[in-house]
């Protein structure tokens, strides 16, 4: 196997970036990382005969979803089931030729000169895991690395890598009834370009560009999603401490599987507590109306080990962030969506009756803990409601600069910047925090500046959106451009949701972004140059200096 689509990645001076060995350091085999780089070869082309189709007048609902889905399951610390990828793998040939022949029955219909594009659009698969593991050399990110480059390489992960971040998202909001074609036109477009694999680093970096571009639409959409189902993020606590009772802990992403279960538990007795990037939960009016979703449990993904085997209850693991599940807490834990691990048991349909079930054999809660909370709620509505006084307070001179901490949390080293750099952050400065990465640092008390306080949690690392709307809000007050505002982001990344949330504030021309813990793995030296030159890309140093420079600064 190689990969290097996410930041644990195996940095070796003697063989270099990337886990190449039997399993990567997520868990990772390597059977399953080849079948998900074969799975991402199949949905390449389908999107080949999707765009062809497209420029027919043929779409195809179910094919464009399943590009999302498939994308999804091959993101790191989603699906390490291998059989579940022979599956899809077998499901990607018929949904691609299905699109071929509606496309080439288009052509004749239209009396257009048929096209037939090559590589993954004419890729047969075998039907057995053995036959595919036999053909995974033509879908390696890094095979034709001799004759293109290490560049031209990393320009093509880059960009894929966004993509997969990209339908993560699309595919959140369509769990939640939203969706777009012209985000479906451009995922098949992009998709297209790097079924043909270009040697153009130009064409390449704007390709990235233009996935930045989509996931700035795909964030848009899922904020409407979320906020269509659940009304608009209300500021508040969530209790952060144990309730007496059977419990049930969900995990992950997807709100609509939390919302299905709340309805399910109704008057059942059962707690539901949130974990990770789950906590927002408590910020949606919808959500929080259930008086079972009692509170968050634990931290961060990486924590999981010791926080699920703690957790008197069933675990549900939605979307992605799960790690190898532990003897302590295997008979108790479940997947859902594209979420899966072998002998682990798999929710369907947004049926929980499974881990409801577990949930009641449980031991649950004994007693009720001393009560603490974690405050929530700060998406765009909120903290623009209150613009006014934060416009003021920066006039007055009481708010000096912005900084924007997110971004996703990990087991590295060198994550307690974040800690070490909000903690350090002047009295008369604000945090806006997003993603899983503020549990580094949101049990921390910074007060507040009149009334507003210094630490606003915005919510999921997608609603990077919502902070991108408050600075072009604050750019719009003051008459200036975002790069002209005393803001600075400071950018935690690990996975491919997080290169499509880069990608989309380097497509908007935002500069002087500080990146790590480590950069990217497929960021060569020259590729990290060009986004330097281009972008003023800053790679984390020591948090006191980087915070020094920021404030120095009239823009970072």
């Amino acid at each position: 196997m190689f990969c290097y689509q996410c930041e644990q990645t195996t940095h070796s001076k003697a063989k270099g970036i990337g886990c190449q060995t039997a399993e990567g350091v997520c868990g990772k085999d390597a059977t399953t990382a080849d079948l998900q780089d074969l799975m991402t070869y199949s949905i390449k082309g389908i999107a080949q005969y999707a765009k062809l189709a497209r420029e027919l007048g043929h779409t195809d609902n179910e094919a464009d979803v399943f590009i999302l889905y498939g994308l999804f399951t091959t993101l790191t610390n989603v699906n390490f089931n291998a059989d579940r990828f022979v599956e899809l793998i077998a499901e990607a040939k018929v949904v691609r030729d299905r699109l071929r022949a509606a496309y080439e029955h288009a052509a004749v219909e239209q009396n257009v000169p048929i096209e037939t594009p090559e590589g993954p659009a004419v890729w047969e698969p075998s039907t057995v895991k053995a036959g595919l593991l036999l053909q995974v050399d033509q879908a390696a990110i890094d095979k034709d690395l001799d004759t293109v480059g290490e560049d031209i390489v990393g320009l093509r992960a880059m960009m894929l890598y966004g993509l997969k971040g990209v339908a993560a998202y699309c595919y959140h909001a369509h769990v939640l009834g939203y969706q777009d074609e012209e985000v479906f036109e451009r995922i098949e477009k992009a998709l297209d370009l790097l079924a043909n694999e270009p040697t153009d680093a130009e064409l390449l970096l704007g390709g990235s560009l233009e996935v930045g571009s989509i996931n700035l639409k795909v964030m848009e959409l899922l904020d409407a999603a979320n906020t269509g189902r659940f009304g608009a993020q209300e500021a508040g606590a969530a209790r952060t401490s144990a309730v007496k009772g059977k419990a049930i802990l969900v995990s992950g992403h997807d709100m609509q599987d939390l919302y299905d279960l709340l309805e399910q538990t109704k008057d059942m007795g059962i707690n539901i507590y949130t974990h990770g990037e789950m906590l927002p939960a408590h910020a949606y009016p919808k959500l929080k109306a259930y008086p079972h979703l009692i509170g968050n449990y634990g931290t961060a993904w990486q924590n999981q080990h010791a926080e699920f085997a703690a957790f008197p209850g069933a675990i549900i693991m939605t979307s992605n962030c799960l790690i190898e599940p532990q003897d302590s807490y295997k008979d108790r834990i479940f997947t859902a969506g594209p979420v899966g691990w072998a002998g682990i048991p798999h929710l369907e349909h947004g049926d929980f009756t499974l881990a409801i079930e577990a949930a009641k054999k449980a031991e649950g809660f004994a007693e009720d803990e001393e009560e603490t909370s974690l405050t929530v709620g700060f998406g765009r509505h909120t903290v623009l409601s209150v613009a006014d006084k934060v416009v003021e307070a920066v006039k007055n001179g009481d708010i000096s600069h912005f900084f924007v901490v997110g971004g996703c949390d990990g087991a590295a080293p060198g994550r307690n910047y974040y800690t070490e750099l909000v903690e350090e952050t002047p009295d008369d400065t604000v945090v806006l925090t997003l993603g899983c990465g503020k549990y580094r640092f949101n049990d921390q008390d910074l007060g507040d500046i009149g009334g507003i306080p210094r630490l606003l949690d915005v919510g999921q690392c997608n609603d990077t959106y919502s902070a991108i709307q408050i600075a072009l809000a604050l750019a719009k007050e003051f008459d200036c451009g975002v790069n002209d505002l005393p803001l600075s982001y400071m950018v935690s990344w690990f996975e491919q949701k997080a290169v499509a949330v880069l990608l989309s504030l380097l497509s908007l021309g935002i500069k002087g972004i500080h990146l790590g813990p480590t950069l990217p793995g497929f960021l060569t030296p020259n590729l990290l140059n060009i986004l330097v030159e281009t972008f003023d890309i800053r790679p984390n140093g020591v948090a006191s200096e980087d915070l020094a420079k920021a404030l120095g600064k009239e823009a970072a």
